[in-house]
């Protein structure tokens, strides 16, 4: 019988992050997507703010929805799988450090056993916080973290920025560990050989996205450099969405319906839904 407590969850999320080994965890951007991945057997999920974004015709930026809505969808997930659910947190939904405590307290209440926050500010002009204003932020949210038992991940998002500064990155996830960060995240990273000094550089577990633009590794790739846990962030949501585009692009352009070869049979759907909804006992 499997542990569906949020305690039962969380310990087995963190034997994830403790290994040995890699693990893959995918990005849902609601119940129903989260019900498939759960059924085709990951150990665990994440939210996505971009899959999330999209879904309600947003663009994805931190300010693109409140708080609220984004822990609703969270909270919608973490009901519809018996997985460890953490989130996409943006920048903790507030510039100062109490803010994003706040937000690492509600995001426990919703169910979720980890979160990430992120160094961004939303600026173009100005993108990144300072280190140390960076540094208050991710240990507001790391003694949060210890108080209501939830796995912290600290981004530096220099590269989603044009800030392609490697030094300056791994200079950042070392002071987010040394603030009690449990888990470290570059996104953005372009080489095998980057990530690898990265991973070598701290010692807390590191997690790289896959599923950008660029290239491409495996997960045998990434766990030979020293990666713990691949996630893909929104690119499950974009590929969906290609595959409504190109459907509907060829109902427009030739009136022809050949795209339902491609798709699951409303058996395949309801046979997901039926076998991940056996897992969820609602109130856990």
């Amino acid at each position: 019988m499997v542990d569906v407590s949020r305690e039962g969850k969380l310990a087995r999320f963190r034997s994830l992050h403790d290994g040995p080994g890699t693990f893959v965890i995918p990005n849902p951007w609601d119940a129903g997507s989260a019900r498939i991945l759960t059924a085709l057997g990951f150990p665990a999920l994440a939210t996505t703010s971009a899959g999330l974004a999209f879904a309600l015709g947003l663009k994805d930026n931190l300010s693109a929805m409140p708080r609220d809505v984004l822990l609703a969808n969270a909270r919608a997930i973490v009901d519809a799988t018996h997985l460890p659910v953490s989130a996409d947190l943006q920048d903790g939904f507030g510039q100062d450090p109490a803010s994003v405590a706040q937000t690492i307290a509600a995001a426990a209440e919703h169910g979720l056993v980890g979160g990430s926050i992120e160094d961004a500010t939303g600026d173009p002009s100005c993108p990144i916080h300072d280190l140390s204003l960076s540094v208050e932020r991710v240990a507001a949210a790391a003694q949060e973290s210890r108080r209501c038992n939830f796995v912290l991940t600290a981004r530096a998002e220099n590269y989603l920025w044009g800030r392609p500064d490697l030094d300056d990155t791994i200079r950042r996830l070392q002071a987010f560990e040394a603030a009690g960060a449990e888990v470290l995240y570059a996104p953005g990273l372009t080489s095998l050989e980057d990530i690898r000094t990265l991973c070598a550089s701290v010692s807390s577990p590191v997690n790289v996205v896959m599923g950008l633009k660029g290239a491409v590794y495996t997960v045998d790739e990434l766990a030979a450099c020293g990666v713990r846990r691949i996630s893909v962030g929104g690119s499950l949501a974009r590929a969906a969405l290609g595959g409504l585009m190109r459907a509907a692009q060829e109902i427009a352009q030739h009136g022809t319906f050949t795209y339902a070869a491609d798709a699951l049979s409303a058996a395949q759907a309801e046979g997901f839904m039926r076998e991940t909804m056996a897992w969820h006992r609602p109130g856990d």
